[in-house]
């Protein structure tokens, strides 16, 4: 075990967010809390909140949505080995790629569309 890595200590939820990988620095991961992205039990939280084991975090991040339990906290940053048995991946997994609606395809050299086609593009994207 490295000695960075301490079982019960809790720890700054944007340091424990960027020592196990979540987010790449740490600056972002305080970010992350300020903004809302960055989930303690169901609650927004700011960056100061100190996490524990047990606790569930949830970090929205590159378009998607990251679920893990606490296993053990950690104050810097370890290889991604180390890193991975701080906590477990409680993310569900994603739709399957059916459930997608496929865009809609244009016939090569069709030229660009007309001012009805973007209109109805853009109500079939919900950008009216």
């Amino acid at each position: 075990m490295a000695k960075d890595v301490d079982d019960s200590t809790p720890v700054r939820i944007d340091a424990w967010v960027w020592a196990v990988r979540l987010l790449k620095t740490r600056s972002a991961a305080a970010e992350a809390c300020r903004g809302g992205h960055v989930k303690l039990n169901g609650h927004a939280v700011k960056p100061a909140q100190l996490v524990a084991p047990g606790d569930e975090v949830r970090v929205w991040a590159h378009h998607k949505e990251t679920v893990v339990e606490v296993q053990r906290t950690i104050k810097k940053r370890v290889g991604a080995p180390v890193a991975r048995t701080c906590y477990i991946d409680r993310t569900p997994a994603p739709p399957p790629r059916e459930l997608y609606a496929a865009p809609p395809v244009r016939d090569r050299g069709a030229g660009r569309p007309t001012k009805r086609e973007r209109r109805q593009i853009d109500r079939l994207l919900g950008r009216n």
